[in-house]
C-alpha cells in the first residue's frame, strides 16, 4: 500500500493542512531508501516520538495506529535507481513520490509540508510543487515528522525482512542492510546481490574481489 486515506476522525473543514515527512535507509548497502509523509489525524495518536527512540514494540504500535487513522503516503525508491541518479536525489525523490501518494489519498495539496533536516526538495527535484519548511531533528519535535518517521522505518525494515527470505546469507532480518560486521563478511564471501547499491564503497570493493 502506498497510501492511505484518513478515518472520520481527521482535521475539520478549514484547518491548515500541515503534513510532515521524513525518510529512512540513506546509509544501508542494500534495499530502498523509503520516505514517508504523514498528515495527522485528531485528536492524533499518543506517545509519538523519533522512531530511533522508541522500542520496537512500541514503534509498531504506533505504526498500526497511524496507519489506520491517519492520511499518509510512502515514496520508495530502489537500490537501481540509487545508483543511477545517487543517494541525495533518490531520498529528495522518495519525499516527493511520499508527498504525492498522499495528496492522492486527500484529493488535495496540503498547505505546506515540514521535512525533517536542514534541506526540502523544493529546487532539487522537478516534480516537487509544495511549499516547504526544514526542521533540524524535526523527527522529535514535530508530530507529524514523528509519525512520518515511524511510518518509513517499520515499512522498510518489512521490505527488508521480505529480502532476507530471498538472500538469507546477509542478514537482513537483523541488520536491515546496513554495513554490519556480519553484512561485510557476507559481502566479502559471497558478493553483492542485485539489491546491493554498487555505487557504494563497501559493496563496489566487494565487486573487485
Amino acid at each position: 500500500m502506498l497510501f492511505g486515506t484518513p478515518s472520520p476522525e481527521f482535521g475539520a473543514t478549514g484547518d491548515r493542512l500541515i503534513v510532515g515527512v521524513d525518510e529512512v535507509g540513506r546509509g544501508p548497502l542494500a534495499g530502498p531508501v523509503v520516505a514517508a509523509a504523514v498528515l495527522l489525524c485528531k485528536p492524533r495518536p499518543s506517545g509519538l516520538d523519533d522512531s530511533k527512540k522508541l522500542t520496537a514494540n512500541r514503534r509498531a504500535l504506533l505504526d498500526e495506529r497511524i496507519r489506520r487513522r491517519c492520511a499518509y503516503g510512502i515514496g520508495v525508491i530502489s537500490a537501481e535507481d540509487i545508483d543511477r541518479v545517487n543517494i541525495f536525489r533518490a531520498t529528495m525523490l522518495a519525499m516527493t513520490v511520499a508527498v504525492d501518494n498522499l495528496c492522492r489519498a486527500l484529493g488535495c495539496d496540503p498547505h505546506e509540508v515540514l521535512v525533517d533536516g536542514n534541506l526540502t526538495p523544493h529546487g532539487r527535484c522537478a516534480e516537487w510543487r509544495w511549499a516547504a519548511r526544514p526542521i533540524v531533528g524535526g523527527d522529535g519535535r514535530e508530530p507529524c515528522i514523528s509519525a512520518a518517521s515511524i511510518i518509513a522505518k517499520e515499512y522498510r525494515d518489512r521490505m527488508m525482512r521480505e529480502y532476507a527470505r530471498e538472500h538469507p546469507q546477509y542478514g537482513w532480518h537483523r541488520n536491515a542492510g546496513y554495513g554490519t560486521p556480519e553484512h561485510l563478511d557476507a559481502l566479502r564471501r559471497h558478493g553483492p546481490s542485485p539489491l546491493h547499491r554498487r555505487s557504494f564503497a563497501p559493496v563496489a570493493q566487494a565487486q573487485l574481489l
